[in-house]
């Protein structure tokens, strides 16, 4: 089989799938993406270079469009002389989230293509307007619209969508639910590794010890998506109820997803200044090796992982995996993963002192929770990497037999 594999910033999502893909000595694997992907040692990686054109006579609603068509249009360059060089595709995965499906269809019409379908806008319900805190702009709604038009483009011409959890594909239209799979891509959880983690140092050079009231929050960067504000000012209320806790905080001072705050350089610098805390019981850590992340992890005693109604966190996984008690904002996807009381607990993105109040019931009675732990790392168990791989190859393997054409 000869699988193609088109992400902006390969592998992404699709590490996993193309590791599996490489190590099968029946799959011929190669992948597209921009200069800047990463790549993955061993997978041939065809990259283009974005061009930023957009021009200042077009409307401003359609300046993200003309980057997706940009980049559409350089992808359909690429797989043009992939086909003139005599290449041909039994299978071609992409993530369109950037436009580089779209014209997919005009290069390689008969080839099966699975689009990964992470997210479709809504003005109301999901994400936008969630936080009474940062109100939208009058024009937001139609400016998603005309972003959706792009996303919708690419459902149409695809002949299989994969979205990781119920919640996310139920934002796409109806009309296309029949066609997207729900697999979650997976989180290697069953790595080799000690366990439990005795210690960790972190790179000020602190040592956190395991049994020490540990509380952790991890984010790719710090930023209100991922409620790092509302953890923030769970924090003086943490300190005043359980004041031995030691906090580590996981995380850039960039953004993925929203904006940098007006008159600082980061959100931890505003979070900061904005709240009375013992610093000294507080480290910021940066982004960490994945190693010592995942010792933090297997040192922590409760993880508190917040979120907008968005995409689902890898983090949230690899926590519940870890053995501490994960406490979660009341949100979707979250609430798809964890049942209140059973396998974690969940708790209002907004309230500081309602998440102050469920760490520290967990510190001060470990033993009461075990029951919980228990079942969050069963719950992580069916996400491992091995059954979302094992999920997207069955969906390979449908395409190709004709199962899933349209």
């Amino acid at each position: 089989m000869n699988l193609l594999i088109i992400h902006q910033n390969f592998p992404g999502q699709f590490r996993h799938v193309a590791l599996a893909a490489q190590s099968r000595p029946d799959i011929a694997v190669i992948a597209i993406g921009r200069d800047t992907a990463p790549g993955v040692h061993g997978i041939k990686l065809l990259r283009y270079r974005p061009i930023r054109k957009t021009s200042n006579f077009a409307h401003p609603y359609l300046h993200k469009f003309e980057e997706a068509i940009f980049d559409g249009q350089q992808v359909r360059r690429v797989l043009t002389r992939l086909k003139q060089e005599g290449y041909y595709p039994d299978v071609i995965l992409a993530h369109p989230g950037w436009g580089e499906t779209l014209f997919v269809k005009d290069v390689y019409p008969d080839i099966p293509l699975i689009n990964f379908c992470e997210y479709y806008y809504h003005s109301k319900g999901a994400d936008m307007g969630f936080d009474p805190e940062f109100p939208c702009a009058v024009d937001a709604s139609s400016r998603l619209r005309l972003l959706n038009s792009m996303h919708l483009l690419s459902l149409e011409q695809c002949d299989v969508g994969i979205s990781p959890t119920h919640w996310q594909r139920s934002l796409f239209p109806p009309m296309y639910h029949s066609k997207i799979h729900v697999i979650h891509e997976g989180v290697p959880l069953h790595s080799p590794e000690p366990v439990p983690a005795a210690s960790v140092k972190l790179p000020s050079g602190h040592v956190i010890k395991a049994g020490q009231s540990t509380v952790t929050y991890v984010a790719r960067n710090l930023e209100p998506y991922r409620g790092f504000h509302s953890f923030m000012r769970s924090i003086p209320y943490i300190q005043a109820q359980c004041p031995d806790a030691q906090i580590v905080i996981v995380g850039g001072d960039s953004v993925s997803y929203g904006r940098m705050p007006i008159g600082y350089e980061n959100w931890r610098g505003k979070m900061v200044a904005e709240l009375k805390v013992d610093l000294s019981k507080v480290h910021f850590t940066g982004n960490l090796p994945y190693a010592t992340y995942k010792a933090v992890l297997r040192v922590s005693d409760v993880h508190v992982y917040l979120t907008y109604p968005f995409v689902l966190s890898w983090s949230l996984l690899e926590a519940m995996a870890s053995g501490c008690v994960v406490i979660g904002s009341d949100t979707a996807p979250v609430k798809e993963v964890i049942v209140d009381g059973v396998n974690g607990l969940l708790v209002d993105f907004f309230d500081g002192e309602a998440i102050a109040g469920k760490v520290c019931n967990v510190l001060r009675s470990p033993g009461d929770f075990s029951l919980i732990k228990k079942s969050s790392k069963l719950t992580a168990s069916r996400f491992d990497v091995e059954h979302g791989v094992k999920g997207y190859f069955e969906i390979f393997d449908r395409v190709m037999s004709g199962c899933c054409s349209r």
